[in-house]
């Protein structure tokens, strides 16, 4: 099996626990208006890479990646290629290799009996997923993503159900994905996954506009300033609040 590759990186910091070999899929529905990898959209081009050649590629390094690291997927988006990404988990599992998928969910679909087997094998051997909720209204994480948020909502609802570990990722962005009542109902839906580990809260930043323009393509978010980490710090504490106020909820629902 072929996969298409935009590239890897060898010594990822932020792309999971531990130290990672970061594999970037090609291809991605999703068009964020902060978007950092256009460069990913396209489904064409890139290399094409087997999962041998990907492996071999990790065990020139893999002494790195021994305590607590492991092998990251991103993109893209790489559940476009999902039977791809299934062989190389796999395989990867197969060698004792942490796997975590970083990941929109947009790709989910419950209703497709097939497509959700796929889901049940990948779960299977996913040992972490990295979750970005882009979004909580679905209006408006329509006009940030140019994509509806019911599915990946519902997937973050399945990984729940699968037990798979789930860190939750939101980028903050000044004016559009920092209002405090939709933070709290971001923490409100996240406190009643029972798989939530960890939550990331980014600050938007403003690196990925040159790369637009050497790409030709118009920066949608020109003039946003970036986000200072106090504004970070303040984001986060609205979510946590949402958190605890679901988990009050089901705490005491469990005691009546």
């Amino acid at each position: 099996m072929i996969g298409h590759i935009h590239s890897i990186e060898t010594f990822g910091t932020v792309d999971g626990p531990g130290t990672r070999f970061v594999v970037f899929f090609k291809g991605c529905p999703m068009r964020c208006a902060y978007c950092h990898n256009p460069d990913t959209w396209d489904y064409s081009g890139g290399e094409e890479k087997t999962v041998d050649e990907i492996l071999e590629y990790y065990d020139e390094n893999k002494e790195f990646y021994m305590n607590g690291g492991g092998l990251t997927a991103t993109g893209g988006e790489p559940l476009v290629q999902i039977d791809f990404l299934i062989e190389l988990f796999t395989r990867t599992k197969e060698r004792d290799i942490h796997t975590c998928l970083d990941t929109s969910g947009v790709m989910f679909r419950r209703n497709d009996p097939e497509l959700l087997a796929k889901y049940d094998r990948l779960c299977e051997v996913t040992d972490l997923v990295m979750l970005d909720i882009k979004h909580i209204d679905p209006e408006e994480h329509k006009k940030l993503v140019k994509q509806p948020n019911d599915n990946i909502l519902d997937f973050a609802k399945y990984l729940a159900e699968k037990q798979v570990p789930v860190w939750i990722r939101h980028v903050i962005v000044p004016g559009i994905t920092d209002q405090v009542d939709e933070l709290t109902r971001l923490g409100y839906f996240i406190g009643g996954l029972s798989n939530l580990k960890a939550l990331d809260v980014l600050p938007y930043h403003t690196m990925g506009e040159a790369k637009y323009k050497n790409l030709g393509i118009e920066y949608p978010l020109k003039g946003v300033p970036a986000l200072t980490s106090n504004e970070a710090i303040i984001a986060k504490s609205h979510i946590i609040e949402g958190i605890k106020k679901r988990r009050e909820e089901i705490s005491a629902a469990k005691n009546d």
